[in-house]
């Protein structure tokens, strides 16, 4: 290609200046100014240029869909000056992505970078009556109509494009695009069938400042340490290199430097502003990911244009010499070029072309500004924490064939329900057993869970009885086993990860909260993350660990929007709720978060040692604990209420016994058992006959959930209600008997409770 050159290119001085008018003038004199002759018309079936195998009327496509997606960035910025559009980073730079929209196929699952324009244009053009532009018009005006977010957000995607919405800006979309890639291999593995074609490609773009974020480094090296192993991984990881983070250049030849010579990855580049250097790489790149099933690396070196974002001054921190260069090698204006100088385009058709794209994305923006906006708290909210009751109990209660589970457990008298009463990590893992035979689709795994069985066996014996990949070691990154498990519910699999630690969790929490727990928000219920996850959490583990492993705090999947979180403090609430777990998953593709508390594992004994009032029997299939159901101690008992969970119910119960004993006192204790959504109603109406009411919170002062259940109390309980809360210190555990000094203990429940019997309850107002 000849070097283009500058005539009529607009030359500001000021900072001031507005540069996608420049960016857009830029265009329109160069079109305006090219005065060579038109060659012959080119066969537009033949190959373009011998360097590349697109054929001219591929080239004119593709150039259609840079030139709609440069036009909806500009149009987004009128939107915004009219306050008729909310969202203002573009693709201005990135449109030769509209090359690997057009190549991949429609079930290729795609998770995008925000400057993915180009590919949405291509992308959406194959899907019968859709119209790109007026979608993404919807989406920058936050209508209601909007197909992809229902006006929650701009994002990319849709059902019909298999493109999963998400809000992602630094690379926390990979570990579950590699998950996905794991999932859709183990799917073929299970004898299951995947919901895209088994010879599909994951499609994964992020940014040059993107890879170096901790979640995508963590997804590089799962994909590369499954390659290692030779296990089929295809993704194909697309990096566009525009050189810039915001405002942070990448150092030159960084991306090639880190990527090219990686073991398990397999590398390929190209010029992402050269139309058709881009489209032989993106096919070759994408071939080559779905001939052999490896980890693909495709490196688009680009310009980013018009800066971050609408409110980005550039000149801030780039000269202006280097703000023009870059408009200089607009890509637009180099696809332009190839279109003139080889005679697949007039000049007069070329602005044409520009300028009937310009009218269409203006039309689509008025029209989609006039469209209805969500209006009320309910409809932003309806897609966030879809409930069905009556059909979650139903599939909760639904019974497993018999001869299935004879089968399973070797024999009639070996099923658990006929064992004597058991503690809660066997009952856990009995319930699993159960929910492995009710599920074909279900896979436990996570660190240590198959031959070892876990750190603390609850996963024992699982991989020796459900073999073809459903129990199964991942390396050791939480972010990894969480982006593991978003790909296997996207691939139709109802996946079962396990965290070893609560502290752990925090390593990988925005899997949780910005992506899994988010996407039926951003989605508007298109997609879903159905997911059980187990977490063997809080304290009292007889001073061993320290905070690592003995962490009183869930504070922050509390925070979640949408997530359930059970938590259970015996094993036949356990199993019952293992069972609503996994149908909450798959009735309405919630996440849930079930907490086993770690002290209780292999608690035997209540009041004193070998009473065995801890053990309990294994409640036959069929049963089930509902949502926001908890269980009451000693319902009969008037003098005082306690509302506890996990750790608490135990230290509760013994409590009661001893004030029963030394003061004639009996406590009603209630163990919530669900922890989120907090059953608020039935907390509020225990004060129509309660007046006396102790919280017993083992986690932190702080941010526990004691805090939760007194605003309950303050808001919608009776008045008159004395109360007081007893919890854990806002410290971290330490090590030894010192974990004692911050933990509530049962003399802390004890005195409390003391407290509030003496004192009469205060009037009724």
């Amino acid at each position: 290609m000849s070097t283009r050159s500058e005539t009529g290119l607009a030359k500001p001085g000021a900072r001031s200046i507005n540069r996608a008018e420049v960016v857009d003038n830029n265009f329109l004199s160069f079109v305006d100014a090219w005065d060579q002759p038109s060659p012959p018309a080119p066969d537009p079936e033949a190959p373009l240029r011998p360097d590349s195998a697109i054929s001219g009327s591929e080239f004119l496509e593709l150039l259609r869909y840079q030139i709609q997606s440069r036009h909806m960035d500009l149009v987004a910025r009128e939107m915004r000056g009219r306050n008729e559009g909310f969202y203002t980073i573009g693709s201005a730079g990135h449109e030769g992505n509209a090359a690997l929209g057009y190549l991949s196929r429609i079930d290729d699952p795609a998770f995008l970078h925000y400057r993915s324009g180009g590919f949405m244009m291509a992308r959406g053009a194959k899907i019968p009556g859709a119209d790109p532009l007026y979608d993404t018009a919807l989406s920058l005006a936050a209508s209601a109509e909007d197909p992809v977010s229902g006006g929650r957000h701009k994002v990319w995607g849709g059902r019909n494009s298999w493109v999963l919405p998400q809000t992602s800006t630094i690379a926390s979309h990979l570990p579950k695009a590699v998950g996905t890639a794991v999932a859709l291999e183990q799917a073929t593995r299970m004898g299951l069938t995947p919901p895209v074609p088994r010879d599909a490609v994951i499609l994964c773009s992020f940014g040059d400042a993107s890879a170096n974020h901790s979640a995508a480094t963590g997804a590089f090296n799962a994909a590369q340490w499954a390659a290692h192993q030779r296990l089929p991984v295809p993704i194909l990881f697309v990096c566009e290199d525009n050189g810039i983070g915001i405002s942070v250049k990448t150092p030159a030849g960084w991306i090639e430097t880190n990527f090219s010579n990686r073991t398990g990855l397999d590398f390929f580049d190209g010029d992402g502003l050269d139309l058709a250097a881009c489209y032989e790489a993106s096919r070759q790149a994408l071939e080559h990911c779905r001939r052999t099933r490896r980890p693909t690396f495709l490196h688009l070196k680009l310009r980013r244009l018009l800066g971050h974002a609408g409110t980005d001054v550039e000149t801030e921190y780039l000269s202006l010499q280097e703000v023009e260069r870059n408009e200089a090698c607009d890509p637009l204006l180099l696809s332009a070029e190839t279109a003139l100088e080889t005679g697949l385009m007039s000049a007069r058709a070329l602005r044409g072309l520009y300028e009937t794209s310009r009218d269409q994305a203006r039309r689509a923006a008025g029209h989609a500004a006039r469209r209805p906006k969500l209006a009320t708290r309910a409809q932003v909210m309806a897609p966030l924490a879809p409930y069905s009751p009556e059909a979650v109990n139903t599939e909760a209660c639904r019974k497993i064939e018999k001869s299935a589970r004879i089968e399973s457990f070797g024999g009639e008298q070996r099923l658990p329900e006929k064992a004597a009463p058991r503690h809660l990590s066997l009952q856990i893992n009995r319930a699993l057993h159960d929910l492995m035979i009710k599920y074909p689709e279900m896979s436990v795994f996570g660190e240590d869970v198959a031959g070892k069985g876990g750190v603390y066996t609850v996963t024992s014996g699982l991989s020796r009885r459900f073999r073809g990949n459903r129990v199964f070691n991942t390396l050791l990154d939480e972010t990894t086993i969480l982006g593991l498990a978003q790909g296997q519910a996207y691939m139709g699999l109802l996946p079962c990860p396990e965290i070893q630690y609560l502290a752990y969790f925090h390593n990988a929490c925005d899997q949780i909260r910005g992506e899994a727990a988010s996407l039926q928000f951003f989605s508007n219920a298109q997609f879903a993350n159905p997911m059980l996850m187990r977490v063997a959490s809080l304290g009292y583990q007889k001073g061993f660990g320290g905070h690592f492993h003995n962490d009183n705090s869930f504070t922050a999947l509390r925070d979640i929007p949408g997530l359930v979180i059970a938590c259970p403090s015996r094993g036949d609430d356990a199993a019952m709720m293992l069972r609503t777990c996994a149908a909450l998953a798959r009735v309405d593709g919630r996440v849930v978060a079930f907490l086993e508390p770690i002290a209780l594992y292999m608690a035997k004994d209540l009041y004193e040692e070998k009473d065995g009032e801890w053990l309990f029997e294994y409640p036959r299939p069929g049963r089930a604990v509902p949502l926001g159901e908890p269980r009451l101690y000693h319902p009969d008992a008037g003098d005082l209420l306690i509302i506890t969970y996990g750790n608490g119910v135990p230290m509760s119960l013994r409590v009661d016994r001893r004030l029963a004993t030394r003061t004639g006192k009996r406590c009603c204790v209630v163990d919530l058992r669900w922890l989120k959504p907090l059953n608020a109603d039935f907390i509020a109406g225990l004060t129509e006959r309660f007046k006396r009411v102790l919280v017993v919170d083992e986690g932190r002062r702080t941010g526990g959930i004691s805090e939760e259940i007194f605003t309950v109390l303050d808001e919608q309980g009776q008045p008159g209600v004395r109360k007081a809360r007893v919890t854990g210190a806002d410290s971290y555990i330490p090590l030894g008997a010192a974990a004692n000094l911050v933990l509530l203990s049962e003399d802390d429940i004890y005195d409390a409770a003391t407290s509030l019997l003496e004192d009469p309850p205060e009037p009724e107002a």
